[in-house]
């Protein structure tokens, strides 16, 4: 098939999921072109090696990378995130038809919704089917993270996703409760496809601690509670701070942040002030380093904000962890609590709540190492049973094939 993806992440951005798809496709003789922006996020400004232009094209593992520009910004200021959806959107919906040849079928990556709606003019000027990979509900999750709070923006948003919804040849979503919240808004059942976020199991593995690495960070004999990814207000990570602040008696325990965000200048001044020692931060860093930096963690930690918007989304960062075979601990409401209690992985604990998070830090510290490498363990078999790239591949194709008769 001629399969065309968009999607306003990609590779080298620490958002994997289209990148390894594209990748997949192609090594299974697929066609592939992807369309993306120019790499900026988390930071919010262009990656060394790329140059803003009106558009480049590349060759990445097997599949034809259209690279589009876009407005640089990843800040607090709801206009300037606006300009940065709707640049990108605007780039595909202009130069994509020109740019992207024939397909037949395409799948767009959300969020955000504006892409969709340049996605689904792009197909239809093609000729081919779409297929709406839904990672967050929209304006849900804009609400529920503070960037949105007009009425009238809002509703606009939900009248427009819904538009979506019945053009798309078929939905794909990543968690149980998105399926659920999806039918509630009357879309047919047959038309959604769990399709959960995968880790590369060609990069996630477990590997022995390095001695070295926890010299340099200062974590050597330290009983280590790493959480890696983006830090945004949707992760809610003052929170975890406060936690900090409570286990000062614990001296060994360390909370070490891997990676960049909106929130990451604020909660490192934030525990600065606060005199958090037990606190370091790590920053951006390449997908192939993080399985050695999760080897030094005792446990991994994933947190998002106290709203039902979020108990429907499972991050990708755990399937990595389980990949990693490290156990997990999860602030968090809805699916990502019950995947980790279900599969044996971790444990969980109510978000946004200081106490909870450093109880739950306090039982799994006592606990002997067995009984950790279990939790690691179980979440290993897991990620190799349902999270492996091959099977959520082969429904993508399922998905495809069904879409494009």
């Amino acid at each position: 098939m001629r399969i065309l993806l968009i999607s306003q992440w990609y590779h080298p951005e620490p958002v994997s999921r289209p990148h390894l798809l594209a990748e997949a496709l192609a090594a299974r003789g697929h066609e592939v072109t992807a369309i993306a922006a120019f790499p900026s996020y988390p930071q919010g400004h262009i990656y060394p090696g790329y140059r803003q232009r009106l558009w480049d094209v590349e060759r990445t593992s097997g599949a034809r990378v259209i690279r589009l520009p876009i407005y640089t910004d990843h800040s607090r200021s709801r206009v300037r995130r606006t300009l940065n959806y709707a640049s990108f959107a605007a780039s595909t919906a202009l130069l994509g038809p020109a740019l992207s040849g024939p397909a037949d079928v395409a799948w767009v990556h959300n969020p955000p919704p504006s892409l969709a709606v340049a996605a689904s003019w792009l197909a239809a000027l093609r000729g081919a089917p779409w297929v709406y990979e839904v990672q967050d509900m929209w304006p849900e999750t804009a609400a529920a993270s503070g960037m949105l709070n007009s009425r009238f923006a809002l509703s606009g948003i939900d009248r427009v996703n819904r538009a979506l919804y019945r053009r798309a040849a078929a939905i794909t979503v990543i968690s149980p409760g998105l399926a659920r919240e999806l039918s509630s808004k009357g879309v047919p059942g047959g038309k959604i496809h769990l399709i959960p976020n995968w880790a590369d199991d060609r990069i996630y593995q477990p590997v022995p601690p390095d001695p070295q690495l926890a010299r340099q960070h200062g974590l050597t004999g330290r009983f280590v509670v790493l959480f890696a990814g983006n830090m945004g207000a949707a992760q809610a990570l003052f929170s975890v701070l406060d936690a900090a602040s409570l286990l000062r008696d614990l001296t060994e325990v360390r909370f070490v942040f891997v990676g960049d965000g909106i929130d990451a200048p604020r909660l490192q001044r934030d525990a600065a002030a606060r005199g958090l020692s037990n606190v370091v931060f790590i920053g951006q860093q390449p997908h192939e380093r993080m399985p050695h930096l999760f080897a030094l963690a005792d446990v991994l930690l994933s947190h998002l904000r106290r709203d039902q918007r979020f108990a429907m989304t499972i991050p990708s960062k755990i399937p990595a962890y389980m990949a990693a075979a490290r156990p997990i601990l999860v602030g968090a409401l809805g699916d990502p609590a019950d995947l980790v209690r279900d599969s044996g992985a971790g444990v969980a604990c109510a978000p946004e709540d200081p106490a909870a998070l450093a109880g739950a830090v306090r039982r799994l510290h006592a606990m002997s190492p067995e009984a950790r490498r279990a939790m690691g363990d179980a979440g290993r078999r897991y990620f190799l049973q349902w999270f492996h790239r091959d099977a959520l591949v082969t429904r993508y194709e399922e998905v495809f094939a069904r879409a494009s008769r």
